[in-house]
């Protein structure tokens, strides 16, 4: 499928951030490379768009680098990023945190 743009939703920006902050509290320089490597897996998007199963009714995409899962759904040929999630959280937090953004 050929997507035309990827957008990054509020809620998932701030999912981002909250990642960065845990990442960069560990050990300086970590927290930047979190946030680079996460928006270069989401940049990936607007070639692989839809070849991801569906998980919890949106299509999850597993970070190359950290073990976060990035979650998105297809409208009118824009990948729109809703969550990008730890996946060391219990399934129903996760199931609990895109319920509320679906």
């Amino acid at each position: 499928m050929k997507i035309k743009n990827v957008f990054i939703l509020k809620d998932a920006v701030n999912d981002l951030k909250d990642g960065e902050f845990f990442y960069e509290q560990n050990e300086v320089g970590v927290g930047k490379y979190f946030w680079d490597s996460l928006i270069a897996d989401i940049e990936s998007l607007v070639i692989y768009a839809g070849i991801h199963n569906k998980n919890y009714s949106f299509y999850r995409m597993f970070a190359k680098r950290f073990p976060y899962a990035i979650y998105y759904e297809i409208k009118d040929k824009i990948a729109y990023v809703i969550a990008v999630l730890p996946m060391r959280r219990a399934p129903i937090w996760i199931r609990r945190k895109l319920k509320e953004r679906s």
